[in-house]
């Protein structure tokens, strides 16, 4: 049966289903990229190769991860089981469609979003484990829908959802992507939306956000004042309470962080496969990623170990030929070309089905694990951890300023704040490297390429799912850090709009949870709610002191009581300097031996500090102006002994041996 003829009929049967409802319906396409035929070109009706993310493999004898064409129609059949026998009672209608599409139609019900109808199914056949020609699989379905009234073409219908999957495929996250006209091709060069060729420069966003943080508050005072309202006191009263449990929230994640949760001494089970996947944009990785490859190769785990680089590039670049040779030598190397992609989450999403093992490692291309970093990782998740966030170390910290000033940033992040929050509120975070999540998991919930933040967004999903995240601080990795202030300042830009972005979409479900006890709600609003509100209140004392000395009839009690603001900012001056004191007890021995990087680090904080909330107050701004361009942290190639000289990085003399070795 032609492809086309047999999604209509499913479509068709639906419709008819639903008739007596009104006739309007939500028709969704899931298509399968696992259920690819082996060989030759696609049927027509299928999704062409162009609109693919599966990339090309470096070896030709690598087991594709598709069965064998009647284990795919078998595949099929369980899929649309599945879905039957979960949803029909629903008023759904389950068939087929081409060759690996699953088509459903649904009754349009009022209050009820389409994305949120199909994500249940999404949910059910992601999170299933298939049993086809004893094997054991799991699916990425790549759901696609549009939603139509009774008089919509049949043929229409199906090519648009069909449209519409072919977008979601490009992600492979499991998020559900309505048809809109936008996608329809166009001839001709598109021009850029009015919206962005009217969009202020960063530096004028700068200005607004600054305006926006000093000049509406004084403006509200004078207001209030103009009313007989005296707000200073009222005011005052809350900075100086902000101030004084800001730090002193910070100081009991410190404390706890010498109480952090200590691995386990053994594995509850024996040492399964396991993954590892690099995510990589070639061009900005070129100098790095062969040593990089190399370090993964020469992991110590006692288990299989499948090292996957899953990369995208615009162009052909030399260093593929190297890592072609790599890879014909050693088997356990497998390169994928993600050929639409442009993002990490579409690379990590796409590695995602050819993941072998138990669990799976997810780095970003600059880094070298420990090597004991996967067998530490699997004594955590055989424990019982759903996902082990590791120790980021930074390895070229001699390199500049910037990069000695987040060398010691990173210490008290990854050895104090990360530890001390996952002890003090029950909750840790995946930083997007050195993580290490159980496959099934990460099948489930993926990278999210709309979120500039990815990790981020797929810590909080996990987290709000009941699932555990742990963070060890001797479970290492050594990256790059930026080494220019403009590199830093972009990197740090998509980090806070990143957070923002998460913010507005999780903090809301954290806080009405039932999942979640009283701790982690607290713990979710300090990191979500009170990180975003708390670099506008940082500049709070200067429009209160302009007011107080153009209104000399207000102001009288914060005036007598200026002695207390001063206390309280001293009290939270001090966060950097004892950061710094933390940091450097906890530190990785790679960075405790400069101890002149954290004095520095401590005298230059409060700079930092600030430059960092300039970045936090612009981040809405850019979000509301939809400015999300996404720019890479430029790499270059870092000394061969890291963060220091010497024995300053501990595998130093291993890769240098390894580097002289025949590719």
């Amino acid at each position: 049966m032609d492809p086309d003829d047999a999604a209509v009929e499913t479509l068709r049967e639906g419709r008819r289903r639903l008739r007596p409802l009104g006739g309007d319906c939500i028709v969704g396409l899931f298509y399968l990229p696992e259920l690819d035929p082996p060989d030759g070109d696609p049927p027509d009706g299928e999704l062409p190769d162009s609109d693919r993310t599966s990339g090309d493999r470096a070896r030709s004898d690598v087991p594709r991860a598709a069965p064998t064409s009647a284990g795919q129609r078998a595949l099929l059949d369980q899929v649309i089981a599945l879905v039957g026998a979960r949803h029909r009672r629903r008023g759904a209608t389950v068939g087929r469609g081409g060759p690996g599409e699953v088509i459903v139609v649904r009754p349009a019900r009022a209050g009820r979003s389409a994305e949120g109808a199909l994500d249940q199914i999404v949910r059910t056949i992601a999170g299933h484990e298939f049993a086809v020609e004893g094997r054991r699989l799991r699916v990425t379905p790549a759901p696609g829908y549009v939603q139509v009234d009774e008089a919509a073409d049949d043929a229409m219908v199906i090519r648009r959802a069909r449209l519409a999957a072919q977008h979601a495929a490009r992600q492979l996250d499991l998020v559900p992507v309505g048809y809109h006209p936008a996608m329809e091709a166009r001839a001709g060069r598109l021009r850029r939306p009015l919206r962005d060729r009217l969009r202020p420069g960063e530096g004028l966003q700068i200005l607004l956000s600054t305006a926006l943080c000093v000049g509406v508050p004084f403006l509200v005072y004078s207001a209030l004042f103009a009313h007989g309202i005296d707000p200073t006191a009222v005011v005052f009263g809350f900075l100086v309470v902000a101030l004084v449990g800001t730090a002193l929230t910070i100081y009991l994640e410190q404390l706890a962080a010498l109480e952090a949760e200590r691995c386990p001494a053994a594995p509850a089970a024996p040492f399964p496969p396991a993954s590892a996947v690099i995510a990589a944009y070639l061009p900005n990785e070129s100098a790095t990623i062969v040593e990089t490859v190399r370090a993964f190769l020469r992991l110590d785990y006692p288990g299989p170990l499948r090292v996957i680089l899953a990369y995208n590039t615009p162009r052909r670049l030399p260093v593929e030929d190297v890592l072609h040779r790599i890879a014909a030598a050693d088997p356990r190397l497998l390169l994928v070309h993600v050929a639409d992609s442009t993002s990490k989450a579409q690379n990590v999403n796409a590695a995602v089905p050819l993941v072998t093992g138990e669990f799976v490692g997810i780095f970003d291309a600059d880094h070298h694990p420990a090597p004991d970093s996967f067998e530490r990782a699997w004594r955590w998740l055989s424990n019982g951890a759903a996902v082990v966030q590791g120790h980021c170390v930074i390895r070229n910290g001699s390199d500049s300023r910037v990069s000695r000033t987040v060398a010691v940033e990173f210490e008290s992040i990854y050895a104090v704040s990360h530890p001390g929050r996952a002890r003090m509120h029950g909750f840790g975070i995946f930083g997007g490297s050195n993580g290490y999540w159980r496959t099934d998991l990460l099948h489930q919930i993926r990278m999210r390429g709309s979120m500039l933040t990815e990790d981020i967004d797929a810590s909080l999903r996990t987290v709000l799912r009941g699932g555990r995240i742990v963070s060890d601080p001797e479970l290492v990795s050594y990256e790059l850090a930026p080494t220019t202030v403009p590199a830093l300042w972009r990197q740090r830009m998509r980090w806070a709009q990143g957070w923002y972005q998460a913010s507005r979409r999780h903090l809301h479900r954290a806080l009405g949870s039932g999942d979640l006890n009283a701790r982690q709600k607290v713990g979710l609003f300090w990191l979500l709610g009170w990180r975003e509100i708390y670099p506008w209140l940082s500049l709070q004392i200067y429009p209160l002191i302009v007011f107080s000395l153009l209104h000399p009839k207000a102001g009288q009690g914060f005036r007598l009581n200026i002695s207390l603001y001063v206390v309280a900012a001293f009290f939270s001056t001090l966060v950097g300097p004892i950061q710094a004191v933390f940091a450097f007890a906890l530190a990785d021995p790679s960075i405790r031996r400069h101890p002149g990087w954290f004095v520095r680090f401590a005298m230059a904080n409060i700079v930092y500090s600030e430059f960092k909330n300039v970045i936090a107050r612009l981040a809405p701004i850019k979000e509301l102006l939809r400015d999300r361009e996404w720019h890479v942290t430029p790499r270059t190639e870092a000394a061969p002994h890291g963060a220091g000289e010497g024995a300053g990085f501990p595998y130093a003399d291993e890769a240098e041996r390894y580097a002289q070795a025949p590719s």
